[in-house]
């Protein structure tokens, strides 16, 4: 009897796999990054975490582009394209934001169910991309958001590290006292993108 070949992740990974893992390099170095700038307080860590959610977005666009390029796809790179956008687009703007000061605990409620909205968009998609595609080999729209439009969010707190805009008493918008607990209006945007994520808002794919 033919026992069955154990399953080898090295051997099933293709060219755009390696470009996966570099999206979700690039979100662990952006929480590094993050964890530096809270325990030495030197802003210019603040500005590499900023920097590797863009180069995050330049890899999770070229995975796919390899993929059809060589005609190479796999369940195992689907999965790891959207664990490596939990990290990179879910994890790390929601870190970034809590290094820039939205600490609070309206604020890190509001993070939580931002990344928490980003996971939910992301197993919705992989359990419906069969039928978004419509018999073919490519969706044809987004249901919701892609979880990469946090990176407008990126860019945002980017430019206003450039400001000066950062810490608790600095941010914009400033803060709130609510029920005795710190809010920060900035966060809301966070709230609006993890709605917009889970929302049935369809969004065409380019």
């Amino acid at each position: 009897m033919n026992r069955p070949k154990p399953f080898s992740m090295i051997r099933e990974f293709h060219l755009a796999d390696w470009f996966t893992l570099a999206n979700a390099f690039c979100g662990m170095g952006a929480l590094f990054s993050v964890m530096t700038y809270l325990q030495t307080q030197q802003l210019l860590h603040l500005h590499y975490a900023c920097a590797l959610i863009p180069a995050a977005l330049v890899f999770d666009i070229l995975d796919g582009r390899i993929a059809r390029w060589r005609q190479q796809s796999s369940v195992l790179g689907r999965e790891l394209d959207s664990l490596a956008d939990v990290i990179s687009f879910g994890v790390a703007p929601a870190a970034i934001a809590y290094g820039f000061g939205m600490q609070g605990l309206w604020d890190r409620i509001i993070l939580v169910f931002f990344v928490a909205c980003g996971v939910s968009r992301l197993a919705r998609f992989n359990v419906t991309a069969e039928a978004l595609s419509e018999g073919g080999d490519k969706v044809k729209y987004f249901e919701g958001t892609p979880i990469p439009t946090s990176l407008l969010l990126v860019l945002a707190l980017w430019f206003a590290a450039a400001q000066g805009a950062v810490g608790s008493s600095e941010l914009w918008g400033g803060k709130l006292l609510i029920g005795g607990f710190t809010l920060h209006p900035l966060v809301l945007m966070f709230a609006v993108s993890g709605s917009l994520m889970v929302s049935r808002l369809r969004i065409p794919k380019l």
